[in-house]
């Protein structure tokens, strides 16, 4: 029988035990500067997603009556335009040319629905809307316009933009065509009032 006494002991495994450590105090947080913090972090969101993804925009005027009225709130998004270029039909909140545009004062935004694309061949005869040839049948307008214009084709870059209200609409008739880099986004949705809540079809 082997005497156990006789045996080395064997040093104990690494990462099993540890020395003694002197406890340490924790500084606790202030709740001033997290609350700072996390205003500070919503502001930073809240300011990319109106920059880059969507914001609120309301109606200020009749221009766009009866598809929107004054006062509504819509939602403007800002991604689709990345992916897929505008499109006949869209409805689209920018910046007025520099034409409009007063030196020194920030412009207000406009919104108009798209009309004609670059190349397009877009003509105002007899309260219709003609383009490239086709007369378009256009359900969400007021009245008919009571003035013609055109033909003309649309340039490189740029939109003719109207408004539903076509004889209540200061737009592309009046002050030619919305450059591409001035769109802002595209209206999608109708938030307020709630009676009137949903997507902006065409």
């Amino acid at each position: 029988m082997t005497d156990q006494s006789d045996k080395p002991s064997l040093p104990p495994e690494p990462g099993l035990h540890s020395a003694p450590t002197e406890k340490k105090q924790v500084a606790q947080p202030n709740p001033w500067v997290e609350g700072l913090q996390t205003i500070g972090l919503s502001v930073v969101l809240a300011l990319g997603i109106r920059h880059f993804v969507a914001e609120a925009r309301y109606i200020p005027s009749g221009s766009m009556e009866p598809t929107l009225q004054v006062r509504d709130r819509l939602v403007i998004e800002k991604i689709s335009y990345y992916f897929n270029p505008p499109a006949h039909g869209d409805i689209v909140v920018f910046w007025p040319p520099e034409s409009l545009t007063v030196p020194g004062r920030r412009p207000d935004a406009y919104i108009k629905r798209i009309i004609g694309l670059p190349g397009d061949v877009v003509e105002v005869r007899d309260g219709e809307v003609i383009r490239n040839g086709e007369v378009l049948v256009e359900p969400y307008i007021a009245a008919p316009a009571n003035e013609p214009w055109g033909p003309e084709e649309v340039p490189p870059a740029s939109y003719l933009v109207l408004g539903d209200n076509r004889n209540s609409s200061y737009d592309g008739r009046a002050w030619g065509y919305m450059p591409e880099d001035n769109i802002i986004g595209k209206a999608v949705v109708r938030f307020w009032p709630l009676g009137r809540l949903g997507l902006i079809g065409d």
